[in-house]
């Protein structure tokens, strides 16, 4: 195929797009004709249902036919451009030295045909997603051929294996934040589809009868143990979904992240891009001792709102010690300089600034809910029980918290490390920052306090060093890049 020459989607895209309505009209058409025949019969329910769902599944194939016929893109030797729309034309192109990445997936439908979207990205957050390409559908080779020309130009190592998926890994799965969403998410589609089949009140009776002269305090507990058990399995299923078959490999000048059960997923970022990597510990696989790591770098494809996971990720949650060896294997260096760098530890002052807004945010809303007990005598047993749990809670996260604060500098990357929850361990290109962002706020002030944010193009686009020794802080932000924040700085 010669670069520079106008290419279709591949031809299967009416296909796809009639599997998929065919999808829409089973979800949608079996619940209705179950209600229908619930009432009449089900020859009856089928006569009406039956027509609809035929008319959808053709008018997505049309429709999909349409804009095949009406899409062409074109690779040249200056610029990635796709034209596309029916009703509304629509040309664009990105110049290809702004191409930053490029993201092929496939979704199940797509892989039942062998085909793949292809996303290119300039990493720029733009509206309306003018910052990227998406070439969709294209055949596997093609998704793979389109990633090797817009990737080239860069020189390295042949194709070499950082990491792969150690099965070991999916018990970190149910140690995860999610659990408690992907529980009450499983309670929502019980709800749901009893609904759909009209058995929502008998459902609701059900539980009633089955806890009848339980108190309700502990009703909710069972409850909300069997959500719990819910989301384990909801979380084990995901991990297994996002990071089957994960491999972190180091190609030409590039790091190329594969993985995906159901969805496959190939992202690659170009190792000039890289200014860092950051090591995330939620607090489950701290516990455990496992964290993940993440890619500082510049233009990665930006993510669409409800995109299950991170773009960015290297490593899933792994050991510890594997985190670490990653990092440095990224990053080229012997010793990760997460490791290697000596932090230096946040005045006592910012403990204590803590322990205020802690104390604040856990008691108000407990003088709220016992306020509300004189209407429900549970929720006065609901307050103390909280009590009894969140307030030493609040005070443990707070103390680790504070001993998570900490900055330093180590050979050419500046290391910021901060929160409890979530700790993040940020090591970052000193030549990378292209600003200091100070605040300080009234409460800062009295206390002699300060955050300093490294602003940079990569990642975030701003990595804090949070409750700093103000004094200290503009040292630290002087040493790490010598001459920026010097124009602003004051002498006493």
């Amino acid at each position: 195929m010669s670069t520079g020459a106008w290419q279709r989607l591949d031809a299967k895209a009416v296909g796809v797009a009639a599997l998929a309505g065919a999808g829409i009209a089973v979800s949608a058409g079996v619940p209705t004709a179950l209600g229908i025949a619930a009432g009449t019969s089900m020859p009856v329910a089928l006569a009406w249902v039956l027509p609809p769902a035929a008319l959808i599944v053709l008018v997505a194939a049309a429709v999909e036919y349409a804009r095949w016929r009406r899409t062409q893109y074109r690779i040249g030797a200056a610029r990635a451009e796709l034209h596309t729309g029916v009703v509304v034309r629509r040309r664009r192109s990105l110049a290809r030295a702004r191409i930053r990445s490029v993201d092929v997936t496939a979704n199940p439908v797509l892989r039942v045909f062998g085909l793949v979207a292809v996303k290119i990205g300039t990493g720029e957050h733009a509206d309306a997603g003018e910052g990227t390409l998406t070439i969709n559908p294209v055949t596997r080779a093609e998704g793979e051929r389109l990633r090797a020309e817009l990737l080239q130009g860069v020189e390295g190592e042949a194709d070499r294996t950082l990491a792969a998926l150690d099965p070991a890994w999916i018990r970190y799965a149910p140690i995860s934040f999610l659990v408690p969403a992907l529980g009450l998410g499983a309670g929502g589609i019980v709800m749901e589809v009893s609904q759909w089949f009209t058995l929502q009140d008998e459902l609701i009776d059900w539980v009633r009868g089955l806890f009848s002269g339980v108190p309700l305090l502990v009703t909710i507990l069972v409850l909300a143990a069997v959500l719990v058990v819910a989301g384990v399995a909801g979380s084990l299923g995901l991990f297994v979904e996002m990071w089957w078959n994960y491999r972190l490999d180091r190609g030409p000048g590039t790091l190329r992240v594969r993985r995906g059960l159901l969805t496959t997923r190939s992202v690659s970022i170009e190792e000039r891009r890289l200014r860092g990597v950051e090591v995330v510990e939620p607090l489950g696989a701290r516990l455990a001792g496992a964290a993940r790591v993440d890619a500082v770098a510049t233009g990665l494809v930006q993510q669409k709102d409800g995109e299950k996971t991170d773009h960015k990720t290297l490593l899933p949650a792994a050991p510890k010690d594997v985190a670490e060896r990653i990092a440095a294997e990224v990053l080229r260096e012997p010793v990760a300089p997460i490791t290697s760098a000596r932090l230096t530890p946040h005045p006592r002052a910012a403990l204590g600034r803590r322990i205020r807004m802690a104390l604040t945010a856990t008691v108000v809303p407990l003088l709220v809910v016992a306020g509300l007990a004189r209407w429900a005598d549970v929720l006065l047993q609901l307050a103390i029980l909280l009590a009894i749990i969140a307030l030493p809670a609040a005070v443990l996260l707070v103390r680790d918290s504070y001993r998570a604060l900490g900055h330093g500098l180590t050979g050419k990357y500046l290391v910021t490390r901060s929160g409890s929850l979530r700790r993040s361990t940020v090591a970052l290109q000193r030549d990378g920052v292209i600003g200091w962002r100070v605040r300080q706020t009234v409460f800062q002030r009295r206390l002699g306090l300060a955050t300093f944010g490294a602003l940079t193009a990569a990642g975030a686009g701003v990595y804090a060093v949070r409750d700093a020794d103000a004094d200290e802080g503009l040292e630290f932000a002087q040493e790490a890049v010598p001459g920026l924040l010097e124009p602003f700085v004051e002498r006493g």
